[in-house]
């Protein structure tokens, strides 16, 4: 999930000689024209939580860093740090981020924060993650850390986007964490049953439709993954994506009896707000 903030053509010419908080592009996956994944070198002092955020960017004109907030989509163990962008062929820093390529540097300022973390939430048993578009990016994380199944019997990712293509980054996750040996020889074969998926589009034809309010308020996703009705004393969620998607959710979880939490004051949900962006 990210937050776009002015960037300059000089950013990819002078960024090599001159870029403060340097990290090197170790890798770059385009998922299709409109979104794309990058991996970077992590700072060896550099600690975070799972679901955290980071200022990245390049340079402008001026020489002045002009930086985005970037959530990271690496779970705390990794090695790399990775992100999940949109591309705006006239967004002022993901224009010229999209062209980056294995070996070029970016800057990256060292100081994580964000809400969407285990502690801001109290025990439960189940744990929702709620996204939109790249608003995955946290739960990427978060659902890469065997911490969260130790906390939580069970995980249910709901992703929606436009189109089908655009949910292909969480499949692939999704896919690949359930044939993740560390995952597996912790949990066995019923990790299938641990880390349930229920991706949905908005615009175009899938298996799965609608929105996730919609979807949450109407109980179909309760009926297709065979769960029981959301309670205060099991359910907790975390939610990521525009302001409108944000505030809609957060009233549908009110409804269900669900109190919004926060880093010190854990509840039974806790809400991104760092973000903004055109929804849905």
């Amino acid at each position: 999930m990210t937050l776009d903030m002015p960037v300059t053509e000089a950013a990819q010419t002078t960024a090599k000689k001159t870029l403060p908080d340097a990290q090197t592009v170790t890798a770059v996956k385009h998922w299709n024209d409109r979104l794309f994944s990058f991996r970077v070198t992590r700072p060896a002092s550099l600690r975070f939580r799972s679901g955290e955020f980071v200022m990245i960017g390049l340079l402008g004109d001026n020489g002045k860093p002009l930086l985005r907030a970037y959530s990271i989509a690496s779970p705390n163990w990794d090695d790399e740090l990775e992100f999940y962008s949109i591309k705006v062929p006239d967004g002022p820093l993901t224009s010229k981020l999209q062209h980056i390529k294995e070996g070029d540097e970016i800057i990256l300022r060292p100081k994580p924060v964000g809400t969407l973390v285990l502690d801001a939430l109290l025990p439960g048993k189940r744990l929702w993650f709620l996204a939109t578009g790249t608003g995955i990016a946290p739960f990427a994380s978060l659902m890469r850390d065997p911490e969260t199944y130790e906390r939580y019997e069970q995980v249910i990712m709901m992703h929606t986007c436009r189109t089908a293509d655009e949910l292909n980054y969480g499949r692939e996750l999704v896919e690949n964490l359930r044939h993740d040996p560390l995952l597996g020889e912790l949990y066995g074969e019923d990790f299938a049953n641990r880390l349930l998926y229920y991706p949905t589009t908005t615009r175009e034809d899938s298996p799965l439709m609608g929105r996730i309010t919609d979807n949450l308020s109407s109980g179909k996703v309760l009926d297709d993954l065979g769960l029981p009705p959301v309670t205060p004393e099991a359910d907790r969620a975390m939610i990521c994506g525009s302001l409108a998607f944000n505030v809609d959710v957060k009233a549908v979880l009110e409804g269900f009896g669900l109190r919004e939490g926060a880093n010190s004051e854990p509840k039974e949900f806790v809400v991104e707000k760092a973000f903004v962006g055109d929804g849905i």
